[in-house]
């Protein structure tokens, strides 16, 4: 045998000592070694062993000595006609042109030169004539591809090995008779197909429809993924051409159990809406991957087009009920909208004590059920509401009533002595203090101004240091105080209700209404009050009772109250003033709720009445009131689009605009908001034609983008480009989109911006802006914010325009002391309540008139805002509906959709014990096992029942 040559050779080499000049032998005997390695193996590792010891320079000088006479034979043959210099240059080249050819050979280990000579070895046997060596062959193929391991970043070395060998393979394949071996073949190429095949072609796909049906996942999960792609793109090309797609559902439908067991469960979702059979989902899913999979779905429905939308969330509701988990199964039904659904949903649910969460939940939408059971009825009217929102306070210790000036801190304002903002008794600085009592103050029951201990004289003083039309919002204040409280607040209110000057009284009817909204008692009080006042007295009183049924009951859809109002929309003999509020009342009762005779009678009445009362500024909330009935109601508004077209005043096109924009409010419809810039984009001359309707086309950008982040973001920098570039009417109403969008949201980039348009030389988008701080701020207590307004306060200590909305921005800042949001979105961001969209649209749109409405007479439109009041507290009761602490974290939402494994659902967390407050951004969760929460958000009233399993530890 060659290698035991070996030792003797290196042996004599050794003795000579000359190391430059080794032995012909040894360098022959080293090339022996080399080949050994490719041939014989057992024979290499023996002579390995036995040259071990050889002094390493004589082994280095040997490899040196053949590594030259490699490329000696290696170098090509000279040209006789180049000169020497080109061919010494040739020569290199050709040396480092082979040398990275066969840099790539020579680092192939030895089992992978075994590895590749047996793969060529079982392709030719393939190719042989004799059908007896193919099965084994194949065999052999398959499991070689699928025992090999490969890192993330490198194709595994069988598939690497086989591609020159792939369109033999295929040769191979067409030349087989049918028969199993042909069909085993085509799942090894439908394999090998997924790194060779070209682009566009689907040979994956091609050959595995053509295979034996084997579970595609015995070939790994990259192949399951690429099958699917292609799955994909086949569908369709063929849905073009209009073929059949059976056997890609077929394929398809085998796939998604693979990927959901292989927590793939976007992959398997992804598939399924590709091939529209996003309805086949639920048979596939079990207790440990539904909550994955609809969070995915859920997260995926601003993304998507309808009708692909509500078919995501049928679907996930689907899923959910099949689980039994009604409290994430209704908060599906309430966003879809779907009457039918919500109610099967609560009517579905046995479990008496799930049921009052699932009340809870419906509580906060103010959607209404009829119960027989008084608890349940309790928790669907929010009865308790104020009773749980005082035992807040209570352990907050915010109890104690503030005074207007704890909230100015006017000792913080630099204004130099001599130059204080006129008297202190001046009617609009008491009517700025009024209202902002009336929101600090909100829901607490008592103030210092208006529900002092003594006499009713000295309670109606306050009444009294305002001036007419300031009577009606100081005495309206005490139903923002009485929030909720019904039992109380009426018999604060009633003695009001007798007062010989119209606008006390207007007030007191004002004040019932508001302290009704959100909740509802056993009697209808407020529409028993307030419904004589609708139709005699003078218009300030009847203006007061409608739009207090409006704020009392908004949300309700009841149609007993539809039946009273319409005449005096209809009535064109009615001043402008009346018809439009009886419009913006019904608009908030049937808030989303369409289908009733509301919409043709306010169409109707706008073209019959004259065009000199539709210039009237009230006439704007006709269009707002008609505009409410479709809020996200998407495409069913299109009809009433193409009949409001036809009117031919500008009330018209404002209409139009207002109803495109509520119908997708909340949605994130891109398109939409796109139709919404263009309307930004005309420049229009204001004595030519009216430009309202821009206006409300910007506020239809924030409304449309507000809930999605992702177009919340790029709305704020669209808002840049408007108030650089755009005319005056939309300079004014971009701060208010601002404030809509980020509304008790207080994010810095959108204080700075709005701090410097509350400087702007326009007086208009200066106040714009100032009342928008507010908005962004309300029920926030953010001192940067206190510390920006204080400064505008002695910034405009002479205007007193300005200085009248600082402080009602003040007053909304510390709204409720802190306790408070007015953020329509709730239930962890996902739900938007149509009662607080309603309520915050009323007192935006009025700033689009500042002068006439806040400015002017009718600045109770702020208190339009009551409907969007509520607490932002987690109260957890235990199963008698009692408080009971309960330790949890509270910290920021972290979006947690498609992360691998459990991760964490908030970051920065603080451990508190419940009643804890919630900013908008935030969430919480139990911080221990000791109790099971019905609700599957912490947020508001939440259920705990005892966790039987759980153990106290040893302290």
């Amino acid at each position: 045998m060659v290698y035991k040559s070996l030792p003797r050779a290196f042996n004599s080499a050794e003795l000579s000592h000359d190391f430059e000049q080794v032995s012909e032998r040894a360098v022959t005997c080293l090339r022996h070694l080399s080949l050994l390695s490719q041939v014989a193996r057992p024979q290499f590792t023996r002579a390995n062993q036995l040259t071990d010891g050889l002094p390493i320079t004589l082994y280095a000088t040997a490899l040196r000595t053949m590594a030259k006479e490699d490329v000696k034979t290696t170098a090509p043959a000279k040209d006789p006609e180049l000169s020497e210099k080109d061919q010494a240059k040739d020569t290199k080249g050709a040396k480092n042109k082979n040398d990275k050819k066969d840099k790539p050979e020579d680092e192939l280990s030895e089992e992978d030169l075994q590895l590749k000579s047996e793969l060529e070895m079982l392709v030719e046997r393939l190719k042989e004539d004799n059908t007896d060596l193919h099965r084994p062959a194949l065999d052999s193929l398959c499991t070689l591809i699928r025992t090999s391991t490969s890192s993330m970043t490198s194709v595994p070395k069988p598939l690497k090995f086989l591609r020159p060998h792939y369109h033999s393979l295929e040769e191979v394949h067409e030349s087989w008779p049918e028969s199993d071996n042909k069909h085993f073949l085509a799942d090894i190429l439908s394999v090998l197909a997924m790194t060779y095949s070209d682009e566009g072609k689907n040979e994956s796909l091609k050959y595995r429809l053509i295979g034996t049906n084997e579970e595609a996942g015995l070939w790994g999960h990259e192949y399951v993924r690429h099958l699917s792609t292609e799955i994909g793109q086949v569908y369709a090309q063929r849905i073009e051409q209009e073929q059949s797609t059976d056997d890609l559902l077929k394929l398809a439908l085998e796939i998604v159990p693979f990927f959901l067991k292989h927590n793939a469960e976007a992959d398997a979702v992804d598939l399924l809406l590709e091939l529209e059979a996003i309805d086949q989902l639920p048979q596939f899913i079990d207790k440990d991957t539904y909550a994955r999979v609809c969070l995915y779905m859920v997260s995926c429905v601003p993304l998507l087009v309808p009708p692909d939308d509500s078919a995501f969330l049928r679907t996930a509701h689907t899923i959910y009920r099949k689980l039994d988990k009604f409290p994430e199964a209704l908060t599906l039904a309430i966003k879809l909208g779907d009457r039918e659904m919500i109610d099967d949903d609560f009517e579905s649910c046995t479990d008496p004590l799930l049921k009052k969460q699932l009340a809870f939940l419906l509580a906060r939408q103010q959607i209404y059920i009829e119960v027989e059971d008084a608890g349940l009825a309790d928790c669907l009217n929010n009865t308790h509401l104020s009773e749980h929102f005082i035992s807040l306070a209570r352990e907050l210790d915010v109890l104690e009533p503030k005074t207007p000036e704890d909230i100015y801190k006017s000792h913080l304002e630099n204004i130099r002595t001599g130059y204080s903002s006129g008297s202190v008794d001046s009617a609009r600085q008491n009517l700025a203090s009024t209202f902002v009592n009336a929101f600090v103050n909100g829901g607490f029951g008592k103030d210092k101004l208006m529900t002092t201990e003594d006499d009713s004289n000295s309670n109606a003083s306050w009444i009294y240091k305002n001036k007419d039309h300031g009577m009606l919002s100081a005495t309206a204040s005490l139903g923002l105080i009485h929030l909720w409280d019904v039992e109380n607040g009426l018999t604060a209110v009633d003695k009001y209700l007798y007062s010989n000057e119209d606008n006390i009284k207007a007030g007191a009817l004002l004040a019932i209404g508001m302290l009704n909204s959100g909740v509802r008692g056993d009697g209808d009080y407020a529409y028993a009050l307030l419904k004589d006042a609708v139709d005699e007295g003078n218009d300030t009183c009847r203006i007061a009772s409608i739009f207090g049924i409006g704020l009392a009951n908004a949300g309700s859809a009841r149609e007993d109250l539809a039946e009273h109002l319409l005449p005096i929309i209809s009535d064109t003999s009615l001043s402008m003033e009346l018809s439009a509020i009886a419009a913006l009342a019904l608009g908030l009762i049937f808030v989303g709720s369409y289908e009733n005779d509301v919409p043709s009678t306010i169409i109707q009445t706008m073209m019959e009445r004259e065009d000199s009362q539709l210039n009237d500024p009230w006439a704007r909330y006709l269009s707002l009131g008609l505009a409410l009935l479709y809020l996200g109601k998407q495409d069913a508004a299109d009809a009433t689009v193409e009949t409001v077209k036809t009117i031919e005043h500008p009330i018209g096109k404002q209409t139009e605009v207002l109803l495109e924009v509520l119908a997708y409010a909340g949605t994130g419809n891109v398109l939409k908001v796109q139709t919404m810039l263009h309307h930004c984009n005309d420049h229009i001359n204001k004595e030519k034609e009216d430009d309202l309707h821009q206006a409300y086309a910007v506020l239809g950008v924030s409304l449309i983008a507000m809930g999605d982040d992702i177009g919340t973001e790029m709305s704020l920098r669209t808002f840049n480009h408007l108030m650089h570039y755009g005319e005056p009417v939309i300079r004014r109403a971009v701060p208010l989109a601002l404030g809509l969008m980020c509304t008790s949201n207080p994010l810095l980039p959108v204080l700075d911006t709005l701090s410097k348009y509350s400087h702007d030389n326009d007086s208009d988008v200066a106040i714009s802006a100032i009342f928008a701080m507010g908005l962004v701020g309300a029920g926030t207590n953010n001192a940067r914010l206190a510390q920006m307004l204080r400064q505008l306060a002695s910034y405009y200590h002479k205007e007193p325009n300005s200085l009248f909305l600082v402080r009602i921005a003040q007053g909304l800042l510390h709204m409720g002391k802190g306790t408070m949001t007015i953020n329509p979105y709730h239930t962890d961001r996902q739900l938007m309540s149509p009662a607080a969209v309603a309520g915050l649209l009323t007192s935006i749109i009025a700033f689009t008139d500042a002068k006439t409405f806040i400015l002017g007479k009718n600045h109770w439109l702020l208190y339009s805002i009551a409907t969007a009041m509520y607490p932002r507290f987690l109260i957890t009761l235990d199963e008698n509906l009692e408080p009971v602490a309960a330790t949890v974290r509270v910290g920021q939402a972290v979006d947690v959709v498609g992360q691998a494994g459990r991760p964490k659902t908030i970051t920065g967390f603080q451990t508190h014990s419940t009643p804890v407050l919630l900013a908008h951004s935030e969430r919480a969760e139990l911080a221990t096992e000791k109790y099971i929460s019905l609700a599957h958000v912490l947020e508001g009233f939440v259920i705990l029942k005892r966790n039987p399993d759980y153990m106290e530890e040893d302290e």
